[in-house]
């Protein structure tokens, strides 16, 4: 079984669940493996010891099936597949979840790695789960990642699978940056020549902040944008920020420490991935107050019976689901609520979760 190659195209991503979402239901069983390899999960192998709890869960739970012999030893060799893979610490990604989807009656076995899950679940089905993949390219959008100094900017397109770097900008005919020396530049010497040799580079850094800000209105007018992340180094890290327009400005989700010259596609992504988790995070403690203390509040319910019943009419515009009870509903709750023909955000922070009894959800209207 080979390791999960360095990096995977939006190309390959695409080919990959196009194949998954064309398997029709039929006698075969797959295993789906949605799996977060956050830094807290990766921390003395959490993620496997968890993703082994569930596999005995599920077995357990087939046990009491009226299946044929035939069929639970596939089902447990597919399970087996899913283990021994997360088993070598050089098949995880450097992503903060994974997708497996695997099938020894269809020789399937599909590993995608994913910027986040909504849960880590384990599902046996007659057809992989593939909703959340389907969904997640649409949610995560297209961020902008913008590295610069004052000579130059790079742009990079980063998307759920892949970080594309695109065409960069080079500041026009700017001067050699370091101290001022008038005898060595032709200037003359005293205040004058400094305060005009000063101004020149201040002139020159305000265009390119400025041609980059056009750049950037430009992308995110041909495609809309979810997000934009700025780097740089220096005192200078957010001087980009006064020249965006209005339309994108609010789009910003901060400035990372990186050098143009240096940064790889990786470090943008890594960089981009961060910064897009602590605003979702910050969004999501805002939401989670509205069940504290497990009172709800406003249009909200809280509990697995109540949230089933809310999914099951359609209400539910926001689904809570606690990423530490093993209740199998939740799980199941998560599918359903995937499924919904209106769209229905998960949430997957941990910290949000904590506050509710299993799951609760933020309704469309009053139920």
């Amino acid at each position: 079984m080979s390791a999960l190659p360095a990096a995977i195209t939006e190309q390959d991503a695409q080919a990959a669940i196009a194949r998954l979402a064309s398997i029709e239901p039929g006698r075969h069983w797959v295993v789906t493996c949605y799996l977060k390899l956050e830094p807290r999960d990766r921390a003395r192998g959490k993620y496997l010891i968890k993703m082994k709890n569930r596999v005995r869960e599920r077995e357990g739970a087939l046990a009491r099936q009226p299946l044929s012999h035939e069929e639970r030893e596939a089902i447990a060799a597919s399970l087996r597949q899913v283990l021994d893979y997360l088993e070598e610490p050089n098949h995880l990604p450097r992503a903060r979840a994974i997708a497996i989807v695997a099938s020894r009656e269809l020789g399937l076995f599909e590993v995608l790695p994913l910027p986040h899950v909504h849960r880590s679940r384990l599902a046996v089905d007659h057809q992989p789960l593939v909703r959340e993949l389907l969904g997640l390219e649409e949610e995560f959008g297209t961020i902008l990642a913008v590295v610069y100094d004052r000579t130059a900017a790079r742009f990079f397109e980063v998307t759920a699978y892949d970080c594309v770097e695109l065409t960069g900008l080079a500041g026009i005919e700017a001067s050699r940056g370091g101290k001022f020396h008038g005898a060595h530049t032709g200037m003359p010497l005293g205040g004058g020549g400094e305060r005009h040799y000063h101004q020149r580079i201040r002139a020159e850094k305000q265009r390119l902040y400025a041609q980059i800000a056009d750049r950037i209105f430009q992308i995110n007018r041909e495609k809309p944008l979810s997000g934009i992340v700025l780097g740089s180094i220096g005192v200078d890290a957010g001087a980009v920020i006064p020249h965006l327009h209005t339309y994108v400005h609010d789009l910003v989700f901060g400035v990372v420490k990186l050098s143009p010259k240096k940064t790889t596609p990786a470090e943008v992504r890594d960089a981009a991935l961060l910064l897009r988790e602590e605003r979702e995070r910050a969004w999501e403690r805002a939401h989670a107050d509205a069940v504290k203390d497990g009172a709800p509040r406003g249009w909200a319910v809280n509990g697995v019976d109540a949230t089933f019943k809310a999914l099951g009419r359609g209400q539910v515009r926001t689904l809570l689901a606690d990423g530490h009870d093993d209740d199998p509903r939740i799980d199941e709750a998560v599918e359903d609520a995937l499924a919904q023909r209106a769209q229905v955000d998960v949430l997957y922070d941990d910290k949000a979760r904590r506050v509710v009894d299993g799951l609760a959800a933020l309704l469309r209207f009053r139920a």
